[in-house]
Formats: C-alpha cells, structure tokens, sequence
C-alpha cells in the first residue's frame, strides 16, 4: 500500500516539473528564478505605517470564512486563472496560503500572476500560519 505522503510528494514534484515548463512564466521575458517572499515582521510593519496592501487569500473558501488577513480577498487557487483580473495590478500585493500543496500552490500563483504581467506580488513568508503564530490582527466572519 502506498502511503498518502507519498503520493502528495509526487503530485507536488509534478506540479513542480509543470512550473518549469510551463511558457506563460518563461515566455513572459522577465527572471523568475526565485519567488519573491516578504516576511511577516516586515508586513505587519507596513500595515502599521499605513500602506495600502492587498492581500489575497489563496485558501479554499470554508478556510476563508474562518478567519483571514485584515481586508484579504479571496481568490483560491483552483480559481486563480480565472479570477486573476481581481487583482490589481499596481500598488502593493501580497499572496498568502496554506493550500493543499504548500510551497508548490505559491509558486503556482506567484508564476501565473507574473506571467500575465504583475510586477508587484510578493508571496508572504510562513503563510497564514506564520502570521496567526505571531499573534498579528486577522478577521473572523460572524455568522449572519
């Protein structure tokens, strides 16, 4: 019997031969050698300066309406392609997870966006959960 890690290690390794192939991110004509990540420290220090940042939530909905950045939209990631336009494309933007794939779903969604010409998305280092480890502000959506 294979075990699910296993199989979750494949599927993320061929996620991660997909990126690499993938043309809209290397025909774009710009280095994506690495993923641009901002560290928590640093956001919350610029939420508390006063800059307008947009955060896009990438988690699934259900997670979503739990509880969410300050703001944050949601955007899953099996949605991103479609819904991409949402986002602006200038001022600060910063994506964050955890999604079912980890790391794999945030180069996903930092590839794309830059390959439909973003240049202003960063991916927030730690995620969701190194935000909420910190104790910084998110927001709960009450019940109706």
């Amino acid at each position: 019997m294979i075990r699910y890690s296993y199989i979750r290690l494949f599927v993320v390794g061929l996620m991660v031969l997909w990126l690499a192939f993938w043309p809209s991110a290397t025909d774009a004509g710009h280095d994506d050698e690495y993923i641009d990540r901002i560290p928590a420290e640093r956001v919350k220090s610029l939420v508390d300066s006063g800059e307008k940042i947009v955060f896009v939530d990438l988690r699934p909905m259900s997670e979503f309406q739990k509880t969410r950045l300050p703001g944050a939209r949601s955007i899953p990631i099996a949605e991103l392609q479609k819904r991409h336009e949402e986002i602006p494309k200038s001022g600060r933007v910063i994506l964050y997870c955890p999604c079912p794939n980890g790391e794999a779903d945030e180069a996903y969604a930092y590839l794309t966006l830059r390959g439909k010409g973003y240049r202003n998305v960063s991916v927030l280092e730690e995620g969701f959960s190194g935000w909420v480890k910190r104790r910084y502000p998110t927001e709960n959506l009450r019940p109706k």
